[in-house]
């Protein structure tokens, strides 16, 4: 019996600790695509500024 209980709870914890890396994984792909958006605007601001600024 107390076997069975040890199976159980490492099953438990094992999908716990894959479910929680997985969502840590997912949280720091999340923030690098917005690190990512975010420099994507700012090259196209400076990039249009550039071009429209008077050339002398």
């Amino acid at each position: 019996m107390g076997s069975l209980v040890l199976k159980v709870a490492g099953i438990v914890l094992a999908v716990w600790l894959v479910l929680s890396v997985l969502g840590a994984i997912l949280s720091t792909l999340k923030f690098f695509f917005m690190v990512g958006l975010v420099a994507a605007v700012v090259v196209l601001v400076v990039t249009l500024i550039a071009k429209a600024a008077p050339r002398g």
